[in-house]
């Protein structure tokens, strides 16, 4: 890996939890992002705080800047097929985009049978639903199974705190979140990128799993992507090599993704509810690890951290006062 312990260990005391730029515009703060918008444009700050069960949980070491970077890899490789909302990377926390109006559902495309959050297909497989968003599952999946094609999952997006839910396109359409033609516009920008998602990973040895994508509106009425595409925290990704032995073995697979975190709580016998763990330092350091080695994998390039202390890093690229 590119990272060694002891910078890890600066980043573990040194973590970006959040800021508050009074003069970079209206803050809102989402679960690992703060967003401030004026003039059109958003700057999106890519912290390192950490979310599993759709709760903040703590922060890993420099995974804000393993995210940030590796979301503005894939927008730029990207871009030709699907357009985002990117304008400029001015910092390695940073992303400045147009401002866009969020759509209220997320697109979920997912390729396995697998997961353990209460959202997860094999969550749900496993209770005997045979349906799910829609789609008609096969009986006889085995956990971790590839499935016959991949499949649009779509989810609500609650409000802070709140779970997101699963459903269908009718669901969607009937409860009045997205017009028919919003909903099928995205639905098929998010079944391109995962298509070529997939085929990138593939090259480099790896299974993109499944992923989410956000859209959003711009001011012009175009829809585009945002946020983030293809990171560790959006996106679940094995190793190819070692996947069919591992699953014939009925093991789960080598993964460099959220999922970890997740598996630990779970152990630890956290689902989403009551008080979280504290999650341990060798957890966090072991999490950044697989975050950090996911974004070599794919970018084919060491990622090299900025060990200065973030805020004030930040605030200089970005010339506030």
């Amino acid at each position: 890996m590119s990272v060694d312990a002891a910078t890890l260990r600066i980043g573990l005391e040194r973590p970006l939890l959040g800021t508050n730029f009074t003069d970079a515009g209206e803050r809102y703060e989402g679960k690992v992002r703060d967003n401030y918008s004026a003039k059109g444009r958003r700057i999106i700050v890519v912290t390192d705080r950490i979310s599993a069960f759709d709760r903040v949980l703590g922060t890993l070491p420099f995974k804000g800047q393993v995210l940030n970077g590796l979301a503005a890899w894939w927008f730029e490789e990207t871009k030709g097929i699907v357009p985002n909302h990117v304008l400029e990377v001015p910092d390695p926390n940073v992303m400045v985009a147009v401002e866009c109006e969020p759509l209220p559902v997320e697109m979920v495309m997912r390729a396995y049978a697998t997961g353990v959050t209460s959202t997860s297909l094999w969550t749900h497989y496993e209770a005997g639903e045979r349906v799910f968003c829609g789609h008609r599952l096969p009986d006889g999946l085995r956990r971790h199974e590839r499935l016959p094609e991949a499949i649009l999952t779509p989810s609500t997006k609650a409000a802070h705190g709140d779970h997101d839910v699963s459903a269908s396109r009718e669901e969607i359409l009937a409860a009045g979140r997205l017009s028919a033609r919003d909903f099928d516009a995205a639905a098929e920008m998010a079944a391109t990128l995962f298509a070529y998602g997939q085929k990138v990973c593939a090259d480099r040895g790896l299974i993109l799993v499944d992923t989410k994508y956000e859209f959003g509106r711009t001011a012009d009425g175009d829809i585009v992507v945002i946020d983030e595409i293809h990171t560790p925290d959006s996106s679940r990704f094995w190793y190819a090599e070692s996947y069919a032995e591992r699953f014939e073995a009925g093991e789960n697979p080598e993964s460099f993704d959220k999922e970890y975190v997740r598996r630990w709580l779970a152990q630890e016998g956290y689902r989403g509810d009551g008080p979280p763990p504290t999650i341990v330092d060798e957890v966090r350091m072991e999490a950044s690890r697989r975050y950090i080695e996911a974004c070599d994998a794919i970018r084919g390039e060491a990622f090299v951290p900025d060990t200065q202390e973030p805020v004030a890093r930040i605030r200089k690229n970005l010339g506030l006062s």
